[in-house]
């Protein structure tokens, strides 16, 4: 198979639409053209993943953290010495990171899920994904320019909703009555100028992608009649169900702090951890947010969490949590992340057979317990 079908298939496990803004998601190096029978998975490209990538010739590696997050200058040994091997090599380099942490199913999830928190609709983001989406058309038109404006409007990328391919031509009509008084200067489609005219429209609207706004409203403005065409443009707001950093909900069954504790070890693979907040207690409602989501510890006493388990934490922010009464468990940046590899290469091999999925050896943390 090509790495184009494998980037489609990490695309629908992770939206690059969901990341943040400040991130850099997607394929940052590579041909996606070029063939791949296997892939490596891993949180950091080090110099020592990308030597084990090479030994089992893999073309694609996987990177939950960005290798490139600035632009660069140059691409050179001394540079940018990981991103120059992957290049001459031919191996492609992919990352997730926060669009694979706000997905359903993703980072977050995956974490609580394995830490006991229950299903269903009690589970929620801690910060709910809420962005500009696309935008609303509305045109007023006489019936006759429906079926062109419509068209033109179709042709040029309006009207999809919901999956890419799944609905497109979308749109809603209503009928009713428009109003305007032309002067001397205008040249109206239909009445007279020098007096006020009522006419009878179609108020039709549709969706429009982001990126084809311009060329959607220049195509309608010119498949109308109209002199003066009157077309109003909303944005929309993105707010999809259950997608966004971090998550707390209720225990599937309560558990005291230790039992937790040995819990968090055992899943997250560490053998220290470091505890602020109350030692004792009964943990019922759970919040966890991988990587470095400490700052998010406020969203997590708002929501009348007990325990609240991240990659990493601020000194004074472990403070005002403790205050607060929210006992907070930090188990290193990549040490909350690293357990969601195995769940994406689960999903990764059920949806494409041919492809082989590692996780890499190399791959760890970059701090020891000593």
């Amino acid at each position: 198979m090509k790495i184009s079908q494998i980037v489609r298939e990490l695309e629908r496990i992770a939206p690059p639409a969901y990341a943040e803004s400040w991130d850099n998601v997607g394929l940052l190096v590579g041909d996606a053209d070029r063939r791949c029978e296997r892939m490596l998975l891993c949180i950091d490209l080090t110099e020592a993943v990308l030597a084990e990538a090479k030994r089992l010739k893999a073309r694609l590696v996987m990177a939950y953290h960005p290798i490139l997050f600035k632009p660069v200058g140059r691409i050179t040994p001394a540079a940018t010495p990981v991103v120059f091997e992957a290049v001459r090599s031919g191996i492609g380099i992919y990352s997730v990171h926060t669009a694979y942490d706000s997905a359903l199913g993703g980072a977050n999830d995956v974490l609580a899920d394995a830490l006991g928190m229950g299903m269903g609709e009690a589970r929620r983001p801690l910060q709910p994904r809420c962005q500009s989406g696309a935008y609303k058309i509305v045109v007023y038109a006489p019936p006759a320019d429906l079926p062109p404006i419509q068209a033109a409007a179709f042709a040029t990328g309006a009207g999809a909703i919901g999956e890419v391919g799944n609905y497109t031509e979308c749109g809603f009509g209503a009928e009713g009555v428009g109003t305007f008084f032309g002067s001397a200067a205008a040249n109206p489609t239909v009445g007279r100028v020098g007096r006020r005219e009522a006419v009878a429209e179609v108020r039709w609207e549709t969706v429009c992608p982001r990126g084809r706004l311009a060329a959607v409203l220049a195509a309608v403005t010119e498949a109308h009649s109209y002199e003066e065409p009157a077309i109003d443009v909303f944005e929309m707001t993105d707010a999809p169900v259950g997608v966004g950093l971090g998550r707390v909900g209720a225990m599937a069954k309560p558990a005291s702090l230790k039992a937790m504790l040995d819990r968090v070890r055992k899943v997250c693979g560490v053998r220290g951890l470091q505890l602020a907040g109350p030692a004792r207690r009964t943990v019922r409602s759970l919040a966890v947010g991988c990587g470095s989501c400490g700052g998010m510890y406020r969203d997590a006493i708002a929501a009348g969490a007990d325990l609240y388990v991240t990659g990493e934490l601020r000194h004074h922010d472990a403070l005002a949590a403790a205050a607060a009464g929210l006992t907070v468990v930090c188990v290193g940046h990549s040490n909350s992340e690293r357990l969601t590899l195995k769940a994406m290469a689960k999903r990764l091999t059920k949806a494409m057979a041919k492809l082989e999925v590692k996780l890499a050896r190399a791959d760890k943390d970059p701090f020891n317990i000593v």
